[in-house]
């Protein structure tokens, strides 16, 4: 990347301008960025083959957000979504985090989980004893069966044993997948050892798949923020300064903490950030989504994944989630921006890609604080919605700013008053 994450005004620049600036900044080919990004970057041909029953393709908006910094490493964060403000607010979010350095991230661990469920275990405490014991041996016998893996530098680390009650027994094997996502690995060595697994237990096999709460292949993403820069400066009575805003949206973390409804809500806003780049890169969304719901409430109560908190003249966040993901395989090898994402990020490595997605994630949930500690959630949302509701009334060109416009104006983001203020606007153009 020759310059960095951060292109002022790029909002401003059209889709051609923005193409020849990210193709620069990526160190791409422009012509090779465009072939890509044409027509979704997925033909029907190829889709036929991705899954079944094909009829057609479905696109979505491809952006990029701006201005990451993850561990003194500049990005370019490729998103796909059809939420109006997600890029932008994603973007505002991480040009305040860079101020102070940009994002600190780290994997806390790298495993994945594949299960062996046994039932009707007659003795469940002296197998889970025989279990621990047969440790070494059905660690080698895991290894077996992804020899390719194990080449690669990966495969089975170790085993946990946990008793479900009511003669029910589960085998953890913990398998590190390098760079692949790791379903059809783990997948792979559950059923390897089922069998033996069963044997040793005199017990029924059951199930034997990976498990999408993988809280052993966690991230953990730190951010600081300087109160000043998150003062709202507007032509309205909405202004604000930084510290007032920083203590806000602590109240709006504390809330979070304590109220699973509004829990809910706060994590949503992450996982906007969070599923768009997993979208982008070609890996398995709902999974993601899953998984991070399920470390939410894994204390029995659901919890905020992200926290706040002001500290002196500073605004302070931590994120910490779940995340499995992959740079090689699946998706990946078939959907050509899947492939662009990684080009754009300049990422080869799983764990890269966890922690950037991370960053994405606290970002998106800094700026839906900061809008809601300050003009409310809708005000800026509706402003961006405003363009695809001027669309839809029929604005062409630059028709759809100068309506988008005047409905933010009016604060009716409906779609007859976007027919009206058309109207208007033909009306009086010569």
């Amino acid at each position: 990347m020759t310059t960095g994450s951060r292109i002022p005004g790029f909002y401003r620049l059209s889709i051609a301008e923005r193409r020849q600036a990210i193709a620069e900044r990526a160190g791409l080919e422009l012509e090779e960025l465009i072939a890509t990004v044409r027509n979704a970057g997925l033909s029907t041909t190829t889709a036929d083959k991705v899954v079944e029953n094909v009829i057609g393709v479905y696109g979505l908006p491809f952006g990029i957000a701006l201005n990451v910094v993850v561990n003194s490493v500049e990005r370019l964060v490729p998103m796909v979504v059809e939420e109006p403000s997600v890029i932008a607010a994603a973007s505002n979010a991480a040009r305040m985090v860079r101020e102070t350095g940009g994002f600190d991230a780290e994997m806390l661990e790298d495993l994945m989980i594949a299960q062996v469920q046994l039932f009707d275990v007659p003795s469940p405490v002296h197998a889970c004893e025989k279990l621990k014991q047969a440790g070494p041996a059905l660690l080698q016998l895991a290894e077996q069966a992804v020899p390719g893996l194990v080449a690669r530098g990966g495969g089975p680390r170790g085993l946990e044993v946990r008793n479900l009650g009511d003669g029910a027994v589960v085998l953890h094997l913990l398998v590190d997948c390098v760079d692949a996502m790791g379903a059809n690995l783990c997948n792979t060595i559950a059923e390897a050892i089922g069998p033996t697994v069963a044997e040793l237990t005199e017990g029924t096999l059951g199930l034997r798949i990976l498990s999408n709460l993988s809280d052993r292949r966690r991230v953990r993403v730190t951010c600081r923020v300087r109160a000043e820069s998150l003062a709202l400066r507007a032509s309205t009575d909405t202004t604000r300064d930084g510290l007032s805003v920083a203590r806000g949206i602590e109240q709006a973390s504390r809330f979070a903490e304590l109220d699973p409804y509004r829990a809910t809500t706060h994590n949503k806003g992450i996982m906007n950030g969070v599923d768009a780049v997993v979208l982008a890169t070609g890996n398995d969304f709902r999974a993601v989504e899953a998984g991070a719901h399920a470390f939410a409430a894994k204390s029995g109560v659901y919890r905020p994944l992200a926290t706040w908190r002001a500290v002196k003249d500073e605004l302070h966040g931590q994120l910490e989630l779940p995340l499995a993901l992959g740079t090689v395989g699946g998706t990946l090898r078939v959907h050509p921006i899947a492939r662009l994402s990684l080009e754009l990020m300049g990422i080869t490595e799983a764990r890269d890609l966890a922690m950037t997605v991370a960053c994405a994630g606290l970002a998106s949930n800094l700026a839906a604080l900061r809008a809601l500690a300050t003009e409310g959630i809708q005000r800026g949302h509706m402003s961006l919605h405003a363009r695809s509701v001027a669309t839809a009334a029929g604005a062409t060109g630059d028709e759809v700013e100068r309506v988008a416009e005047r409905l933010s104006e009016r604060g009716d983001v409906t779609l007859d008053a976007a027919s009206q203020e058309l109207s208007r606007i033909r009306d009086v153009s010569p």
